[in-house]
């Protein structure tokens, strides 16, 4: 039977292989088009926010009879990593953060069980807490944000605007969520003076009945008559605020107008929770989220005529402002990609042409198209999207995906330059070389294995790496095999006038006889090559050490983040007033282009890197928009200015970039951990003053410390009961008279506005009237709150954290511009050695921040690294079915520490993330050419050659190939080089893929020489072949007669 040889199939039906060449192009075309953009790939955010409120509690009450149960309960999750708990006054929330390692599909089911166990434990909260709630909505990413602001006008004619574009924009296709934020909630405010009703006569509780008797909705009857059944509607239902001053109000016999006795005013939720604001604005914000798998650039088409219909139709003097345009980055990012990638295709093309010629570079170019062609099928098929990770990837792929296509077709050309017949040479290549190029294809992908696995976010975030490259080369490989021998037999010009009947005649140019004297070099003189290339690389691992490290890089996104971190208990109109004065800075700074202000709470989500915000009053968060890098990074150097000269000193200021990857927070971290909340701060103040230190460090400080003034009121026992008056009826009057009690609801159209009954301002608002306030007892008495309470002025915890049930605060810092987080983490971690000693038992020290993710990630790819290597063993022995031969070929896999190192120090580019995913993939880079040149010197000495002249001519027939598949892959990362978040790893390819080439040519014969140091002068012998066994051609094993054995030297 005869063996399958698919270069021959393909040249001798030449209609069918050109229509399959045609219908790859077409495939690939239509493919391209309809595949999703998007500014970077999705990933899953791990973690859930549970909120609970006890009105009246203290935050050690929240802890205690709260937090503390629900802790213990989410413990139980599987998959449970942490649960951080921030706990003040009447409020607590928890962020349940599930491990790194959590499989992205049972995140939705880690959910409902959350739910579940929380619903489990509700008796055993107190009766009237509320809650607790569960928000893990943090997976949607505005595309698009607008901000509407309108001179004049207010919250609720936001909204109403609000509400209508959010209609237009849900019939747009591709817009699965519209989510609003800053919506004010209406209110109708009730605020009478206590003399005043008492002067009247009337109580509060009379006003409230009132209220609730003319506003209840109750069944006055339907009529059954012969034909229908008609209900019976009574008027008189409170529609506004004049409604509610209407009401009349009965005491002692006589009838009050409300409006008489009261001030009664509509507004919004006093005091409110999260204000949004747009360029000094009152603003409400809309968030549009593109469907998982939409094209990013359409969409942004399809917004721009719903905004030009919405604002034709909304009033004169209300304004749309587009602050977050995904749309517009991601055009910018593939138009980026487009030119990085045709500069690297000129390169490769230019490097085929030089070295191959016109026609034979011709086709090699050709192969280009068709690969990728395959690949967006692929990516089509297995829904991956155009974004940062795989049009980067792809970049990556093109100087690799040639690589089979040279050896192909250099491989056709060497045996028409020895005169043999254009069909057979370009079927020849299959027969040599395929199945070694196939385990070198294979070999490479597999090392992307760690990447496209590795159990963490970050190998979320970057997993599509793997499958663009593995696919990229996989195709590669078809189309060396089956279209490159075509297009060869019809392209190539004829070699005819160069054939020579003698097959060596081409590797005896000068250029060939100095290279060959080189290697024989380096085979004589095997025992010093191998030592000055171990010392290499012992030299180039110490190199590392002084790489700065990194996560991952910042970004060249043109936002900054200005935070205000105001003393907690601060009211959140004081963190306005800050926000304000914040504003004003920027105001008419040319290098802005828009503003948005965030008070109360964080930004929305608008990109992928944003970690979520828990709510908290003394916090608000101004985004920039500036014009490019270079205005961001001017913005950012006058505002750090400004600041250090006292500028918004009342807030603890941070000036920030956009950081790629997964959230991080502060980039340098130490958590200060134990049961006592005293000497924890005391702790962590000793970790703050070493970190101070550091000249690196910018401005250590605790996350939490402050303690905030509170009053308590210590009641009469006595007097309370004999006034008839209880703690609880104390705790509501008060609570009616300073922050107010909703009484009824006011139905206006789809909106529920509640009318909320309150004292006065002059009464509510002066701490020292409390003692003045009066409270109704049963009888109907009214009774100043100081002769029935001792009121105590103190201070408690304004807030109390807690990570995983243990006290904790965090001491972090920011950096200087040019040094790297992980540095500085690792320069201040020895430094604490001596304060982790003497600590009490039960407290400790840890490193959290940019240096605990990094970990975090590491530890991911190093759990997929043995599959890895298991992976690259298997295909290479399966190959090559030798221990000798597999243990030449992995003891190359290291080459590239060498260059790698060298390229990082010269070059002063940090090691990170993704370097590290440059360094993994270079290991498969530097086995794909042993593995053709140990295969080479199989296929000669099966020939006859001795060892010595078989591993000689080995290096210099597979020299060109090797040299140029690696200047084609070498070449093709310098556009990759200049990017922020690809040009650690391109470094490290380029430098690591250079010196390991001519390493590889001058390493791995003396190598092999080394192991065959007794045999060098001899053949490899016929019949006993316990050493060096040939494979079987065309065979993907190679398959020997027996499998070898490492003890060959003995031969």
């Amino acid at each position: 039977m005869r063996r399958l040889n698919l270069s021959e199939w393909a040249v001798r039906h030449q209609a069918l292989t050109l229509f399959l060449i045609l219908a790859t192009l077409v495939a690939g075309a239509y493919s391209y088009a309809r595949l999703g953009r998007a500014e970077d790939p999705s990933f899953t955010i791990k973690l859930a926010n549970v909120t609970a409120v006890w009105p009246g509690a203290s935050a050690r009450d929240m802890q205690d009879q709260v937090a503390d149960r629900i802790e213990k309960k989410l413990q139980e999750l599987p998959y449970f990593d942490r649960v951080q708990t921030y706990t003040k006054p009447s409020f607590t929330a928890m962020q349940v953060i599930f491990k790194d390692t959590t499989p992205p599909a049972q995140v939705p089911w880690l959910f409902y069980l959350l739910r579940k166990k929380l619903n489990d434990i509700r008796a055993d909260l107190p009766a009237n807490l509320i809650g607790p709630d569960v928000n893990d909505e943090f997976g949607d990413v505005d595309s698009v944000q607008y901000m509407i602001t309108g001179d004049g006008a207010d919250y609720a004619q936001l909204k109403a605007v609000a509400e209508s574009l959010r209609q237009r924009l849900l019939k747009a296709p591709d817009v699965v969520k519209v989510n609003l934020y800053g919506v004010q909630d209406q209110r109708i405010f009730v605020e009478f003076s206590q003399a005043k009703l008492a002067n009247l006569g009337v109580t509060p509780q009379a006003i409230f009945d009132s209220l609730a008797r003319q506003n209840a909705v109750a069944a006055s009857g339907v009529f059954e008559t012969q034909a229908n059944r008609i209900p019976v509607r009574i008027s008189g239902a409170l529609t506004g605020a004049a409604a509610v001053a209407e009401t009349p109000v009965e005491a002692n016999g006589r009838v009050f107008r409300l409006g008489d006795i009261a001030e009664v005013k509509a507004g919004f939720k006093d005091p409110p929770d999260f204000l949004v604001r747009s360029g000094g604005k009152p603003a409400l914000a809309v968030g549009v989220v593109m469907a998982k798998g939409g094209n990013i650039l359409t969409l942004g088409e399809t917004l721009k005529g719903v905004m030009a219909e919405s604002r034709a139709a909304t009033p004169v003097g209300i304004d749309f402002t587009q602050i977050a345009d995904q749309p517009k980055v991601v055009e910018h990012a593939v138009g980026e990609f487009t030119r990085s990638f045709v500069e690297a295709l000129v390169i490769v093309l230019i490097v085929s042409f030089l070295s191959l010629g016109l026609r034979t570079g011709i086709v090699v170019a050709l192969s280009v198209p068709l690969v990728l062609s395959v690949v967006f099928v692929v990516m089509n098929v297995m829904g991956l999207d155009l974004q940062r990770i795989t049009l980067g990837a792809l970049i990556i792929a093109l100087g690799l995906l040639v690589d089979d296509a040279i050896i192909a077709v250099e491989m056709m050309v060497v045996k028409m330059e020895q005169g043999v017949d254009r069909m057979k040479a370009a079927t020849f290549a299959w027969d040599s070389t395929a199945f070694p190029m196939l385990t070198g294809t294979l070999v490479t992908a597999a090392a992307f294995l760690p990447v496209g696995f590795a159990p963490s976010t970050s190998g979320e975030y970057a997993g599509g790496i793997f499958w663009v490259v593995a696919i990229a080369l996989i195709a590669s490989w078809f189309v060396a095999v089956v279209f490159t021998p075509y297009l060869g037999v019809k392209l190539l010009p004829n070699f005819a006038g160069k054939a020579s009947h003698d097959e060596e005649e081409i590797y005896h140019t000068r250029l060939y006889r100095g290279l060959r004297a080189l290697i024989g070099w380096s085979v004589d003189n095997r025992v010093k090559v191998v030592g000055f290339v171990v010392a290499l690389m012992a030299v180039a691992a110490v190199g590392y050490t002084h790489v700065a490290k990194q996560f991952f890089p910042i970004s060249d996104r043109t936002e900054i983040f200005f935070q205000m971190r105001m003393p907690e208990g601060t009211a959140i109109g004081v963190t306005q007033k800050t926000a304000e004065k914040a504003e004003a800075m920027l105001a008419g700074d040319p290098d802005i282009a828009h503003f948005s202000t965030y008070i109360g709470q964080g930004s929305p989500r608008f990109w992928l890197g944003l970690n979520p915000q828990l709510p908290n009053e003394a916090f608000a968060e101004i985004v920039i928009f500036t014009k490019d890098v270079s205005a961001r990074e001017r913005v950012k150097a006058k505002l750090e200015k400004a600041i250090e000269a006292g500028a918004l000193s009342e807030a603890r200021v941070r000036v920030d970039r956009f950081t790629f990857g997964p959230p991080v927070g502060f980039p340098v971290q130490f958590r200060v951990m134990g049961s006592d909340p005293q000497q924890v701060r005391d702790i962590a103040y000793r970790v703050r003053d070493i970190m101070r230190a550091d000249p690196a460090a910018r401005d250590p400080h605790l996350d939490w410390n402050e303690r905030t003034p509170s009053v308590r009121l210590e009641l009469d026992q006595d007097r309370a009961r004999a006034l008839g008056l209880t703690p609880q009826d104390l705790a509501n009057s008060l609570q009616m008279l300073i922050s107010g009690a909703t009484v009824t609801t006011v139905r206006d159209g789809v909106e529920k506005v509640d009318v909320v009954a309150r004292a006065v301002r002059s009464e509510r608002a002066d701490l020292g009237h409390l003692g003045d306030l009066t409270i109704t007892t049963r009888s109907g008495a009214s009774v100043p709150v100081s002769q029935v309470a001792k009121i105590v002025y103190e201070h408690e915890d304004a807030i109390l954290w807690r990570r995983s049930r243990d006290t904790v605060i965090t001491v972090r810092s920011d950096v200087i511009d040019g040094v790297q987080p992980p540095d500085v983490s690792t320069r201040i971690w020895p430094k604490l050695a001596a304060l982790r000693a003497s600590l009490p038992p039960g407290y400790r020290i840890e490193m959290g921040g940019a240096v605990e993710e990094s970990a975090k990630a590491n530890a991911a790819i190093a759990t997929v690294a043995p599959l890895m290597i298991f992976v690259m063993l298997a295909i290479v022995m399966f190959q090559l079915q030798n221990f000798t031969r597999l243990a030449l070929v992995m003891l190359s896999a290291p080459l590239g520490i060498i260059g790698s190192s060298l390229a990082l120090n010269v070059s002063g580019a940090p090691f990170g993330f993704v370097a590290l995913l440059g360094l993994i993939a270079l290991a498969g880079m530097d086995m794909r050419n042993s593995i053709i040149l140990v295969d080479q010197v199989r296929q000669d000495l099966e020939r006859g050659m001795s060892y010595r002249d078989a591993i000689i001519e080995s290096a210099v027939r597979r020299a060109r190939p090797v040299v140029l598949t690696a200047l084609a892959a070498i070449l093709a990362m310098i556009p990759l080089s200049r990017s922020t978040f690809w040009g650690p790893m391109a470094i490290v390819i380029m430098g690591g893929l250079f010196v390991a080439t001519f390493l590889t040519l001058l390493f791995l014969p003396a190598l092999y020489a080394l192991w065959f140091r007794k045999s060098l002068g001899a053949q490899a012998p016929a019949a006993r072949r316990t050493g060096e066994a040939p494979a079987a051609a065309g065979k993907l094993a190679g398959a020997p007669a027996g499998a070898g054995l490492v003890g060959a030297p003995a031969e």
